[in-house]
């Protein structure tokens, strides 16, 4: 059985293809010179048909020639009957031939057969005009005079007979006429069959190809080949269909894990808001009791903690519902130094608690991105948030708008902190980081993060085709 399937894919394979066309053009010249011979005979044998040509009496004109004057010479002295008789016996052997016979008068005594164009008596001027006629023309003409060339005086008898028999045909010429132009069909057939081979499976490569790199414009996965032969590249195509379906099947999976973990977070998320909102109460009562400074730093400490729980669970609720695509972002002209302000405005208590000096430089024109306000508010919020939550140590904020080799102005948020690399009690899982990435990208804005023992700097400019460049102004140095 497994014989029999490696047999078919065998006979099925470009390999045996290929072998086959090796195979034809090893016997192509033993089988061609045969071919070819029958070729050239059926040819020959076609178009020979409709005139017959003794070869055995008329090979060439010269033993024509000698013939026909030995005759003459033989007849030197006969009868008239005799002589007639003889012209009759060779217009039978030879039936193609045309024969005459004028006497020393000039008239013709025979006419083998009849000939409308040659008159009853031959003048001088008639005779010398057939003698330049005749010559180098057709018919073949041959003149000898009864009795030899000295002549008996019995006049003379003339041969005709048309060139096609006696014109000698040069049999190997012909052939390798026919020879090479039989043999150069063949091999152009030859090749052109091995052109289509190989351009059957240019096309169907490219075909593949072009499959491969035409992604689906929904769920950016190539899209299935139909099969069309059962060889080797078949079942390439084959197995890129298995691979294609394969990634459906995992795209399946994955859409549907991440709609659950998205549900999962949901449901958590809103599970989690109302026993923190109780323990906020109850914190708050025993705020009001009599504690000792220990108590109270504990107290503080649950406080905060349950904070970052809640901004936690918002931050989660948030990047939920963005990725999700519930949210559609309203896209519209604003002024960035005025929400930048506004926000900088609210969170000045918080920074004022935590010791945070702020450093502002807003003024200037108004600079006016594309952008949601509401969801921009988040962007400069999550990063507001992140240096209170982990640059709290240096005491500084500072908020500017730089400009940019690409003409372009940014904005700055920096601060003296440890670094991102720091360790930091306060560190987190990055959804904060994760929502501003994907608000930036959704509103075509771009940025970068900065960041050393000194301090960090976040960089957040509009997108423009101008080549983006990471490297930043002097205005912006930590």
């Amino acid at each position: 059985m497994k014989w029999r399937k490696t047999k078919g894919r065998f006979r099925n394979s470009l390999t045996s293809r290929y072998l086959l066309l090796i195979m034809a053009a090893m016997m192509f010249m033993p089988i061609v010179m045969p071919l070819a011979s029958v070729f050239y005979w059926f040819v020959n044998d076609t178009f020979s048909r409709t005139v017959y040509v003794p070869t055995a009496k008329y090979t060439s004109g010269e033993p024509l020639v000698k013939m026909w004057h030995a005759e003459a010479a033989k007849l030197g002295g006969a009868s008239a009957e005799h002589i007639g008789q003889r012209l009759g016996e060779l217009r039978e052997e030879y039936p193609e031939l045309s024969i005459l016979w004028v006497d020393a008068r000039n008239e013709v005594r025979v006419e083998l057969p009849e000939q409308p164009d040659i008159p009853d008596t031959w003048s001088a001027e008639y005779t010398v005009q057939f003698m330049k006629t005749a010559v180098g023309n057709d018919p073949f003409t041959v003149v000898a005079f009864i009795g030899g060339d000295e002549g008996s005086g019995q006049g003379f008898m003339v041969m005709r007979i048309p060139r096609q028999y006696i014109s000698v045909q040069q049999p190997f010429a012909s052939e390798t006429t026919i020879y090479a132009a039989f043999m150069a069909v063949l091999s152009l057939l030859f090749i052109l069959v091995s052109w289509l081979f190989f351009v059957g499976i240019r096309r169907r490569l490219i075909r593949l190809r072009k499959a491969m790199t035409s992604p689906h414009s929904e769920t950016g996965i190539p899209q299935p080949v139909q099969l069309t032969k059962r060889d080797e590249i078949g079942q390439l195509e084959e197995g890129y269909n298995d691979m294609v379906q394969q990634l459906k099947i995992g795209l399946r999976r994955q859409r549907e894990e991440e709609e659950l973990r998205k549900a999962l977070i949901a449901n958590l998320s809103h599970d989690l808001r109302t026993p923190l909102t109780v323990i906020r109460s109850h914190i708050f009562s025993i705020g009001k009791e009599q504690l000792s400074e220990k108590g109270q730093e504990s107290l503080a400490l649950m406080e905060s903690k349950i904070g970052d729980l809640g901004e936690l669970i918002d931050n989660l609720l948030s990047y939920n519902l963005l990725t999700s695509g519930r949210i559609e972002l309203k896209l519209s002209p604003v002024d960035i130094l005025r929400l930048v302000r506004e926000s900088a405005a609210a969170w000045y208590p918080v920074w004022e608690k935590s010791g945070i000096e702020p450093d502002i430089d807003l003024e200037g024109e108004p600079v006016v991105w594309d952008v949601d306000e509401l969801w921009f508010r988040r962007i400069v919020d999550n990063l507001f948030q992140n240096v209170v939550r982990h640059a709290k140590a240096g005491g500084y904020i500072g908020i500017r708008m730089a400009g940019r080799e690409d003409g372009e102005r940014m904005l700055v948020i920096s601060d003296r902190g440890p670094g991102m690399n720091a360790d930091s009690e306060h560190k987190g899982t990055g959804i904060g980081l994760a929502i501003v990435d994907h608000l930036a990208r959704e509103m075509g804005l771009d940025y970068e993060i900065v960041s050393s023992a000194a301090g960090s700097a976040v960089r957040v400019w509009r997108k423009s085709n101008l080549l983006l460049t990471n490297a930043a102004s002097d205005d912006t140095s930590l």
